[in-house]
């Protein structure tokens, strides 16, 4: 009884009086806060507030997730994981502050990565020319800031990756999307885009990307290049799913470059794990000194608990056989989804398929109403991602993303049937 009597109020439901009794407590309700002396405070916003991304939702287990942008835990080297986590644990780094940009050990492993894809007769990359980042979404709003700044145009690829979008739009630089296919940019538009803007900085995902799937074609890269180097400008390549290749291996445009036109990102945090949120960038000359500024300004440093966590998973010889598993695993979680696509939802049509990465690019019928496409498969429980997300400017047409990638790639046919369904019944 006096445990009960506790419980509850603990809870505020009772009060006790000392020589008195035990009461129960009388509802209250809340004041609703005001908060609007806030307006006043911060004024209007520098740049339009971008809502949190569908792809950052955390879903129900009992729901099928086409939208995460992380692949699920069964795709991710978990024993290699809490093993490093446990050493990194146990050594100096849990108690060390590391170098600005980043453990000379992992700028080691990054540098001799690229170094080790790079062409005969170009000078690879060294360590100094590495600065270890708490993710690469933090290292975009860097390189914005110190590489173009506010005001200034950036040139993007259309569609692209929305965290790309909301790093840009918070540094305050005026993003010129340039439209971008299966191949990669066109060329001559890109030429355009630099003379007409006088833009100084292009980002771009060569590999994979982000939504599409694309890859550049080999000659792409280098004609992009020598555009990039005819105008003076940086190339940003975000290499974000180097480790997802499934029918190609990936080649880094940065292979090509010594003379500091390509900046480099590589992130380990979704193929190591969400929870290791590890990056690099890889830039030379004063592009690289202002970034490091700029990192040191924002978060001093990477917490070298991580950071050697991250390098004890990529230097195990259980790493690259994991990278050979994941490749197999992801080809037949991409199969799976297109033929499921393919036979239930035939009004989605899929023009490309990706070679590598993460997810699929799907184009639906003109006139598709996507806020009502994404609530009525919801509430079916199928959970997508409406493309809009992915364009820098307005979109080119009603896409979704679907990730094949996430848990229980048992029900991809029953999530296939039930957007099927919902744009057959939406599109009377």
């Amino acid at each position: 009884m006096q445990k009960a009597l506790q419980a509850l109020a603990q809870q505020g439901l009772i009060e006790s009086r000392p020589g008195v009794g035990t009461f129960v407590r009388a509802v209250r309700t809340a004041r609703p806060s005001d908060y609007g002396w806030q307006t006043a405070a911060l004024r209007s916003p520098q740049a339009p507030a971008r809502p949190v991304s569908t792809a950052m939702r955390s879903a129900p287990n009992d729901v099928i997730a086409f939208h995460s942008g992380y692949p699920d835990r069964e795709l991710l080297p978990e024993r290699l994981v809490r093993a490093a986590l446990t050493r990194a644990a146990r050594g100096d780094a849990a108690l060390s502050c590391p170098p600005v940009a980043g453990l000379p050990e992992l700028q080691s492993w990054f540098a001799h990565e690229l170094g080790a894809a790079t062409q005969a007769g170009v000078t690879p990359p060294t360590p100094s020319d590495v600065i270890v980042l708490p993710g690469s979404q933090s290292g975009l709003s860097s390189i914005f800031r110190a590489l173009v700044g506010s005001g200034q145009p950036l040139l993007m690829e259309s569609p692209t990756y929305w965290g790309a979008i909301l790093a840009a739009t918070q540094a305050g630089v005026r993003v010129v999307p340039v439209p971008s296919g299966p191949d990669g940019p066109d060329t001559d538009e890109l030429a355009r885009a630099f003379e007409e803007t006088g833009a100084r900085l292009f980002y771009a995902q060569p590999n994979y990307a982000n939504p599409t799937g694309a890859q550049w074609l080999a000659r792409r890269g280098e004609e992009v290049l020598d555009v990039v180097r005819q105008y003076g400008a940086f190339l940003v390549e975000d290499d974000w799913a180097h480790d997802f290749g499934i029918t190609t291996t990936p080649v880094p445009v940065a292979a090509s470059d010594d003379s500091g036109h390509v900046v480099y990102l590589r992130s380990l945090t979704k193929s190591v794990s969400p929870a290791i949120r590890v990056a690099a960038v890889i830039a030379r000359g004063p592009a690289r000194d202002r970034i490091l500024a700029a990192r040191g300004a924002e978060s001093m440093y990477v917490s070298a608990v991580l950071q050697a966590a991250a390098l004890d998973v990529v230097t195990q010889p259980a790493w690259q056989t994991h990278l050979r598993g994941l490749r197999q695993q992801l080809q037949s979680r991409r199969d799976l989804l297109v033929t499921s696509m393919r036979e239930h939802a035939p009004q989605a049509h899929i023009d490309l398929l990706p070679k590598g990465g993460l997810n699929l690019w799907a184009r639906l019928p003109d006139g598709t109403d996507l806020g009502k496409l994404a609530h009525d498969c919801e509430t079916a429980g199928v959970i997508i991602a409406a493309g809009t997300e992915w364009f820098p400017a307005e979109p080119a047409g009603p896409f979704i993303r679907l990730n094949y990638s996430g848990p229980n790639s048992g029900a991809f046919p029953e999530g296939a049937r039930i957007i099927g369904e919902v744009l057959e019944r939406n599109s009377r």
